[in-house]
């Protein structure tokens, strides 16, 4: 679909969900759409053979070069249209999601009127409400002073564009404990006598929320401290983090590469499951705060650290295992000559999340004091070149020959170790 969309060509002097300007949401939308099918039409005509002009076609090396400059050019309009419908969503999410914080209101406005047939309306029911109105009138207003970042999800997403899985479940616990106490203040608002409000005041003590309160300081300190680690693995080339268009919600069950990763989603699951036993426990004893088991706490404790753990085993340096000369089939066994290809053997040269074409074409081999852009060799649905574990360059003739050293710089900026070879004339 995307291929026949490109071979139609672009429509003109319509704003109406079909225009490419990128002014509108629409637009923005549209046009990023259109530049990935005439990038997928280009890379998949490329790799059959076509579209070379007659200049270039004699010379493997010069079409290899040309293929790889296009490619480039139309990754790097991918990538800007991407960028932009990226901000677009952002700036449109803020309204979805205070919609939805006003639809978890009305929610549970319906949860506690069905709840109250029989039963009848209680002070507890009023007071949730109340809470919940507050809490919502809270975050509206908080999104629309981050509107262009995402209004309510602003601060769990990360500093790479993705949500972040420990800032979105220490913003989940923080939430229902402010909820909880804010629950209480409506209850004690509306306490008619001493013993009431004594009782009130008392269902704030150490002793009955231990368990919530400990799992509330836990998820926090991880959150500020998983921050703390991935920066400093970044800043020491232990971990490679490229920028994502946008955030999604797959980012909290996922890696940079959207990988389904165990830490992750054992993190999430957990918590979510311990969120619900507390809301359940407040809304059976509104009167005190959810006294969350220490059994069901301390699993919430050991999945924390399982997630920490994650955080520091993932990522890596990229490696140079070998470098040898690359051989096509009938070439005689010879050293490595300037004009030869060189096959850069390792681990880690693609970093989860760039393995999207202009990502890719940002790899460069320094040889010596020479630097190499890494080709891209497309074939059907991807490229042959580079990828994670082989990198094929050319020696340039302006390499001197002798002994030189070989080093990749990823796409996130970070440098493998050296390799020395030899080059003779």
């Amino acid at each position: 679909m995307a291929v026949q969309e490109a071979r139609q060509g672009p429509e003109t002097g319509t704003h109406e969900g079909g225009c490419a300007c990128g002014d509108c949401p629409h637009g923005a939308r549209e046009g990023h759409r259109r530049a990935v099918a005439a990038f997928l039409l280009k890379r998949d005509e490329f790799a059959a053979g076509h579209g070379l002009p007659a200049a270039v076609a004699h010379s493997v090396s010069a079409s290899r070069q040309w293929v790889s400059e296009e490619l480039t050019q139309s990754a790097e309009a991918v990538a800007e249209r991407g960028r932009a419908e990226g901000e677009a969503w952002l700036a449109r999410l803020w309204v979805r999601t205070a919609g939805t914080v006003w639809a978890l209101v009305v929610l549970l406005l319906l949860v506690q009127s069905l709840t109250a047939i029989g039963a009848g309306w209680s002070t507890a029911r009023t007071a949730g409400l109340l809470a919940a109105l507050v809490a919502a009138g809270a975050l509206t207003t908080a999104s629309w002073f981050h509107r262009s970042r995402g209004g309510v999800l602003a601060p769990v997403i990360g500093e790479d564009n993705r949500l972040s899985t420990s800032r979105a479940v220490a913003a989940a616990w923080v939430l229902f404990v402010a909820y909880a106490v804010l629950v209480l203040v409506g209850r004690l608002a509306a306490a008619s006598g001493p013993a009431e409000r004594d009782a009130l005041i008392s269902g704030l003590d150490l002793a009955r929320g231990a368990g919530a309160v400990t799992v509330l300081a836990v998820v926090c300190a991880i959150a500020v401290l998983v921050r703390r680690v991935v920066g400093l693995r970044v800043l020491a080339q232990r971990l490679q983090k490229v920028r994502a268009h946008r955030p999604r919600a797959a980012d909290l069950l996922t890696d940079d590469a959207g990988r389904g990763t165990f830490a992750d989603i054992q993190y999430v699951v957990i918590s979510a499951v311990a969120l619900a036993f507390a809301a359940v426990r407040l809304a059976r004893r509104p009167d005190q705060l959810p006294d969350l088991p220490w059994g069901l706490a301390v699993v919430v404790l050991v999945s924390s650290a399982t997630y920490l753990a994650g955080k520091y085993a993932e990522g890596g340096r990229p490696v140079i295992l070998s470098v040898v000369r690359s051989r096509e089939a009938g070439d005689l066994d010879a050293p490595i000559r300037t004009g030869d290809d060189i096959e850069i053997r390792g681990a880690g040269f693609v970093p989860p999340g760039a393995q999207a074409a202009d990502r890719l074409s940002r790899m460069v081999v320094r040889i010596g004091t020479v630097h190499v852009h890494v080709p891209l060799v497309p074939v059907t649905g991807g490229f042959s070149n580079p990828t994670d574990a082989v990198l094929t360059v050319p020696v340039p003739a302006e390499v001197e020959p002798g002994r030189v050293e070989v080093q990749v710089v990823t796409a996130a900026g970070v440098e493998t170790n050296r390799y020395a070879i030899d080059v003779t004339e």
